[in-house]
């Protein structure tokens, strides 16, 4: 089978990267029409830049690429018991924690469900008492294997077909680091929290004793300056 590479993408310890200003980012549908589904039917990639890896051999922070972006791989899925359907979620140092319902991934050609995505996190340690980190997974899955006609990634003028069994339970991760808010962004999204900043509203009403009165900026509207003409503001007042 023969992968196409785009031109400018470079390969670096066994992870294609892209050009410089080119960024990968690519909708939960393309990851599971376009990539998944092409790799578990073994047919050709649009593009070889997610590499094939076995995520029990990594921590996520030792997975390839850098650590301030987000990663894809393929995982070939392993059973953790030899009878049974639950999948091994063990790491290097910790273990991989589903969290939350799995979400339908549905394509916009013909409205069918393609696909399915569990969102992980990471723990530090032995389970059930490992440490909680920053660490987030996004797994996607295929549905219906059978289902294949509306939606499958046709090539025209392409010689090469593509097989009709499964080549293995083939799932694509997307692995990232969840950024944490800082101090300041944690006190202004605190609704209890008001720093009762003022300034003194120029074209308000004088009080009784002649003095302005302090308008809160939560309260005053916007007022957006135009030009010498003396054209209308956002708040509707002509400037002069």
């Amino acid at each position: 089978m023969e992968d196409t590479k785009p031109s400018g993408v470079v390969a670096r310890h066994g992870v294609l990267r892209l050009p410089p200003g080119f960024r990968f980012h690519p909708t939960d549908e393309e990851l599971v029409v376009q990539y998944l589904r092409t790799k578990v039917f073994s047919c050709p990639l649009p593009a070889s830049i997610i590499p094939d890896i076995n995520l029990s051999n990594f921590d996520p922070w030792d997975l390839p690429g850098g650590c301030e972006e987000q990663r894809y791989f393929f995982n070939l899925r392993e059973a953790k018991y030899t009878k049974g359907s639950r999948s091994n979620r063990a790491a290097r140092s910790g273990y991989w924690k589903a969290t939350g319902k799995d979400k339908q991934i549905t394509s916009s050609r013909c409205s069918q469900v393609v696909g399915m995505k569990k969102v992980l996190v990471f723990y530090q340690g032995k389970p059930p008492t490992g440490a909680k980190t920053d660490w987030i997974m996004h797994e996607y899955r295929l549905t219906d294997l059978d289902t294949t006609a509306c939606f499958f990634p046709h090539r025209k003028n392409s010689s090469q077909s593509c097989v009709a069994v499964p080549s293995g339970d083939w799932v694509l991760c997307r692995v990232f680091k969840k950024k944490r808010a800082t101090k300041m962004e944690a006190e202004t999204d605190d609704g209890d929290t008001n720093h009762g900043v003022g300034f003194i509203d120029f074209m308000g009403q004088r009080d009784g004793d002649g003095s302005h009165s302090a308008t809160s900026v939560s309260e005053a509207s916007c007022v957006t300056y135009g030009s010498s003409s003396g054209e209308e503001t956002s708040s509707g007042t002509s400037l002069p």
